[in-house]
């Protein structure tokens, strides 16, 4: 696990950044038609990723094939369409500018449909619902027992990203990170350089399990949603490829019923993560779309 865990950063996917324009809104409707069927007839998909995200998009050691939940879904759904795919390990803004500037045909990294970006963004078919919640350290919950002890906390996480524009609207400070490995993240919770980490579900259970004693745990009692990610995970595609987002959502559905992503979701999660979770959920917050920074 050593090995493995050197190379795997904290699942920030369901609320990234949400700031990139709008391109190319100049296009006659002809030119667009002519667009999105060159792209649904492409041999090869061109999917963007991160590479760092365990276990959605990441590598077992620094040379290994790139894997994950997201990465074997999109493989399968891409071997049902006939065609070939190409991944381009990009940050998480890069990703999202790929498949608007037309570099990328769809992103797959845990990707949730945020009010924001619907606008600019279409999402398949679902196969990942989750929900979402607070890493704290073993000694008094790092001082958080409820919502309004996270005022003045310090909360761990990407910058810009939904988790802590949420920490900040609930009063926390905001310590950043720029991808770097859970093994930081969590030790750094521990040490009490911070106090407590927000995102999803399974991706925080499995970084714990992926650390022995690491002194950290899940606050069971403050488990939550948000609109960002409410809707659930899919394969982000560009609005108007509307031929694409057919073809991978008729494959999707195919593939959720003969329960090939149900057997992919149990390998990388120890779940079926295709079905809602059946858990008590403390709140459902709106997200902000300002970002102030700290």
């Amino acid at each position: 696990m050593n090995k493995t865990k050197k190379w795997l950063v904290l699942g920030l996917g369901l609320s990234l950044v949400m700031g990139v324009g709008l391109v190319g809104c100049g296009k006659s409707s002809s030119s667009s038609e002519s667009t999105n069927t060159k792209v649904a007839n492409k041999k090869t998909l061109i999917v963007a990723t991160s590479g760092t995200l365990y276990p959605t998009s990441f590598h077992t050691s620094k040379n290994s094939k790139l894997t994950g939940y997201d990465i074997e879904v999109v493989r399968a759904v891409a071997k049902g369409l006939h065609k070939k795919v190409e991944f381009k390990e990009l940050s998480v803004d890069g990703q999202l500018t790929a498949v608007n500037t037309g570099k990328a045909d769809m992103a797959a990294n845990d990707f949730g449909l945020s009010p924001a970006r619907k606008k600019q963004y279409a999402l398949s078919t679902v196969y990942k619902h989750s929900f979402n919640s607070i890493m704290v350290r073993n000694s008094n919950d790092s001082g958080i027992h409820n919502w309004s002890d996270i005022k003045g906390k310090k909360s761990a996480g990407e910058a810009g990203t939904g988790y802590q524009r949420l920490a900040q609207q609930l009063g926390a400070k905001l310590v950043n990170y720029d991808n770097v490995s859970n093994d930081v993240y969590l030790k750094d919770v521990k040490n009490g350089k911070t106090d407590m980490i927000m995102n999803d579900y399974y991706l925080q259970k499995l970084a714990l399990k992926a650390i022995p004693n690491n002194g950290l745990h899940l606050v069971k009692n403050m488990y939550f949603t948000t609109s960002d990610d409410g809707q659930g995970v899919g394969i982000l595609m560009k609005k108007s490829n509307t031929k694409l987002k057919a073809e991978v959502d008729k494959e999707v559905q195919k593939l959720l019923k003969n329960g090939t992503i149900k057997k992919i979701s149990e390998k990388y999660y120890g779940a079926d993560v295709t079905k809602k979770p059946n858990v008590k959920i403390s709140k459902n917050f709106t997200i902000k779309s300002k970002y102030t920074g700290q």
